[in-house]
């Protein structure tokens, strides 16, 4: 049996209120003939109509990112398993199992169980995060082996409130400008990144600049809005409007992509950022 491994990669930074901005995944199944079926945002509507399933029986390679508009205190994670349609789709996908929990050094297990619902995890104290990484390392396994591995719901809960559920559902909508750009994009060191640019679903976004060493440099967040046109990002920051051109291109080393960012745009949001930290 695989192992399942839920990372929290947790940023030490005041909590403040914020939602879900985005699900954003490295693959899943039928991307390219039914992008909209098994499409990452489904984790986060709450809903049993709709599910995030792999690429293939074999999800070690996937993972599963969730960032928040803020710094967001979670004390509790509401996990529905499986592709929870119905009977006959339960029993057709495999579903996740084991989650180990990762919060800086330390570390909580959580074995799923094989039952349709969402089932709740709480942590001993909250954690203030701004990303999120799930990688599924373990499954019950599906009628056919070839089947993939599907997740339902991910609900977020910050002081017994969750921060998403059904009213989402008409704002989760498939675009395809937008979706492989959706998510947190790094640059700074390879393995130690201290810039962040998250481009959220609702068509905000939050840039973040975080110094290792805040004694030489100070913390700078800059938000505002984006959307994707052609060949060209739009932003606004404060009333003000830029149409920088982008380009999205295979990372030379490391794996993941490379968003260059270059032109009419505040500097701070000037690239090139980095898909994996």
């Amino acid at each position: 049996m695989r192992r399942a491994l839920l990372l929290l990669c947790v940023v030490s930074v005041p909590a403040l209120a914020g939602g879900v901005g985005y699900a954003q995944v490295t693959g899943y199944f039928k991307k390219d003939t039914r992008p909209t079926l098994y499409q990452p945002l489904n984790l986060l509507d709450a809903r049993d109509a709709t599910a995030w399933c792999s690429t293939s029986s074999d999800p070690l390679n996937e993972l599963l990112t969730f960032g928040f508009t803020s710094p967001t205190t979670i004390d509790e994670v509401r996990i529905t398993t499986g592709n929870n349609f119905n009977e006959s789709t339960w029993g057709e996908f495999a579903r996740a199992h084991k989650l180990v929990m990762i919060v800086g050094k330390q570390t909580q297990t959580v074995n799923l169980e094989d039952k349709r619902g969402p089932q709740s995890i709480t942590f001993e104290k909250p954690v203030t995060a701004t990303r999120l990484t799930i990688e599924i390392r373990d499954q019950y396994p599906a009628e056919d082996p070839d089947q993939p591995v599907c997740i339902t719901d991910i609900v977020f809960v910050s002081e017994g409130k969750p921060l998403n559920g059904t009213w989402l559902t008409t704002k989760l909508k498939y675009d395809k400008n937008t979706q492989g750009l959706m998510g947190t994009w790094y640059a700074g060191y390879e393995g130690g990144p201290d810039r962040f640019l998250a481009l959220h679903y609702d068509g905000t976004f939050r840039y973040s600049f975080e110094p290792y060493d805040t004694t030489k440099s100070q913390p700078k967040t800059l938000e505002g809005r984006w959307d994707v046109q052609g060949s060209k990002l739009l932003f606004e920051v404060g009333g003000k409007k830029y149409s920088p051109k982008f380009s999205k291109d295979p990372a030379k080393k490391g794996g993941g992509e490379v968003l260059g960012i270059d032109g009419d745009v505040p500097p701070e949001l000037k690239g090139p950022f980095r898909s994996m930290p």
